[in-house]
C-alpha cells in the first residue's frame, strides 16, 4: 500500500483549515514544508473533506499546494489513495461498503426526509437538495435558520437511528451515521496499521468534529478561525488551539506536536 513504515498520520480538512478559500493568500508555504519534514520520518498526510474527490484535486492545484497527499478521504466519508500511474483508487473496500450502506438507507427513509422537506420548504427559507441513493442536503441563509433545522432533525431522527448528517457552516448533508470524517479517518488508521496514539486530525466547522473527539486522534488541533464548537471540543481534549489562521494555525499546530 504504502512503499516506508507508515509512523503517523496526519490529516488536514480543506476549506478552512488547510487553506483559506478567499484569501490573499490561501496557503502559508511554511506548512508543507514541515509535512515534508514529517513525511521523512514516516508520516504520510492527507485531506479529510466534503469535498468530491475532483474538487479536492482541483482545490490541491488552484490554490498551489505543491505536496501530493499520500491520502485523501472525499465527501466525508470516501478514502482514497494515490495508485498505478498517478491515479486516485479506493483504499480497501470501504468506499464499496459506503455506498451500498447509504443506498439501502435511503431508500427505507423516504417518509423521515418527506418530514424534514416539508418543514424546509414551510417553516424556513433554506433550500432542500433530494437524492434517490444518495446524501440529500440543505442549504440555509443564516445559522440561525441552520440551528433551527438542525434541531427539528435532532427531534425526528430519534425515529431514525441510522441516520446521520454533516454541517459545515450553511450547508448541510445528510449521510448514514456510521459514515463521517471520524470513522472514515479511523477506517484509515486501520488499514495502515496505527491506533489513535500516532495520528493527528485539525478541522474548523462543525462536519470535523466526529474527527476531533479524541478517539480517533489523539493530536487534535483548530486554527483561530475555527466556530465556537470546534475550539471548545478541541481544548476539552487537551488539543491545540491555535492562534493564528488557516493554514498558518496548522504551522503552529505540527509545530507544537512534533517539533
Amino acid at each position: 500500500m504504502f512503499e516506508q513504515q507508515v509512523s503517523s498520520i496526519l490529516c488536514f480538512d480543506f476549506d478552512g483549515t488547510l487553506v483559506d478559500p478567499g484569501g490573499e493568500e490561501p496557503f502559508c508555504p511554511e506548512l508543507m514544508e514541515d509535512v515534508e519534514a514529517l513525511k521523512s520520518r514516516g508520516a504520510v498526510w492527507g485531506v479529510n473533506s466534503g469535498r468530491s474527490l475532483f474538487q479536492v484535486l482541483e482545490g490541491l492545484q488552484s490554490h498551489g499546494i505543491p505536496l501530493v497527499p499520500d491520502f485523501i478521504v472525499a465527501q466525508e466519508s470516501e478514502i482514497y489513495r494515490l495508485g498505478s500511474f498517478n491515479r486516485w483508487v479506493d483504499f480497501g473496500n470501504w468506499n464499496k461498503r459506503c455506498i451500498q450502506d447509504h443506498r439501502k438507507f435511503f431508500r427505507g427513509t423516504g417518509r423521515f426526509f418527506k418530514r424534514v422537506r416539508n418543514f424546509v420548504e414551510t417553516a424556513t427559507s433554506a433550500r432542500y437538495f433530494p437524492s434517490d441513493d444518495g446524501p440529500a442536503g440543505v442549504l440555509a441563509e443564516s445559522d440561525e435558520e441552520m440551528e433551527a433545522i438542525c434541531r427539528f432533525i435532532e427531534l425526528e431522527s430519534r425515529k431514525v437511528p441510522a441516520l446521520g448528517y454533516q454541517r459545515n457552516g450553511l450547508h448541510l448533508r445528510f449521510s448514514h451515521a456510521h459514515y463521517h470524517k471520524g470513522s472514515a479517518l479511523g477506517e484509515l488508521g486501520r488499514l495502515l496499521g496505527l491506533d489513535a496514539e500516532y495520528v493527528f486530525a485539525a478541522g474548523d466547522n462543525h462536519n470535523d468534529l466526529s474527527m476531533l473527539t479524541g478517539e480517533y486522534a489523539r493530536a487534535v488541533a483548530c486554527p483561530a478561525n475555527a466556530v465556537p464548537e470546534v475550539k471548545e471540543a478541541v481544548a476539552e481534549k487537551g488539543g491545540y488551539v491555535a492562534q493564528s489562521s488557516f493554514s498558518a494555525g496548522m504551522v503552529e499546530a505540527l509545530r507544537h506536536y512534533y517539533f
